[in-house]
């Protein structure tokens, strides 16, 4: 398996130090079509894919 530049990504700490930043908002808009947070997603546990959903509040690719 490839390794996802997500789990390490800038603007997701950005996203995470303060949510309501320019930079937090809009990594959070962004993985809404990113394929590259789409594979990460997809190829996480689903114990991990719903902890992701809780602190993310994501509701796509639910099965």
């Amino acid at each position: 398996m490839a390794k996802h530049l997500c789990e390490n990504c800038k603007f997701r700490a950005k996203y995470h130090k303060n949510p309501r930043s320019l930079i937090g908002r809009f990594w959070r808009w962004h993985i809404n079509f990113c394929p590259g947070w789409r594979s990460y997603f997809t190829h996480q546990n689903p114990q991990k894919q719903q902890e992701l959903r809780e602190i993310y509040n994501f509701q796509k690719y639910n099965k």
